[in-house]
C-alpha cells in the first residue's frame, strides 16, 4: 500500500512578505532556499528551509484575521518547528529579546504568533522539558 513519505512544505500567505521573511529568517534562523519573482518586480514568494522541508511565504492581497489564540475557527491550528530540548531556554530568550510574546507554554512546546498573527510553535516533542 502507498504511504505518504513526509511533510514537504507549508505555505503561508502574508500581507507583508519582507516583514515575515525577516521574522522567520532573522528571529527563527530559517535560511532562504529559493526566491520566486513577481511579474511586477520584487518577490511573490520566498522559500525558507526547515531542514526537512520548507516554509513557503507567499504574498497575499489581504491581511490575516486575528482571533484569540485558544479560540480559533476550524482549519490549520499551528505550524510547529522542531528544536532541541536542550535549546528550549535559549530559544525562549531569543524570542523574548526579539519582542515576541509567548501565548502558551507546555512541557514540550513554546507557542506564539508571527508578526501577522499566524500561530507558530517551537517544539521538542516527544522529549519532555
Amino acid at each position: 500500500m502507498e504511504q505518504v513519505q513526509g511533510l514537504n512544505h507549508v505555505a503561508l500567505r502574508c500581507s507583508d512578505l519582507g516583514r515575515l521573511e525577516a521574522f522567520y529568517g532573522d528571529v527563527l534562523g530559517l535560511p532562504v532556499l529559493r526566491r520566486w519573482p513577481s511579474e511586477g518586480g520584487g518577490d511573490r514568494s520566498v522559500w525558507l528551509s526547515t531542514g526537512q522541508g520548507f516554509l513557503a511565504l507567499e504574498r497575499a492581497t489581504r491581511p490575516v484575521e486575528e482571533e484569540p489564540f485558544e479560540d480559533a475557527p476550524a482549519g490549520w491550528q499551528v505550524v510547529a518547528l522542531t528544536i532541541g530540548r536542550a535549546d528550549r531556554g535559549a530559544w525562549e530568550g531569543r524570542l523574548l529579546a526579539a519582542g515576541v510574546r509567548l501565548a502558551r507554554r507546555t512541557p514540550f512546546s513554546l507557542f506564539f504568533r508571527d508578526p501577522e498573527g499566524n500561530r507558530v510553535a517551537l517544539t521538542h516533542w516527544p522529549e519532555e522539558a
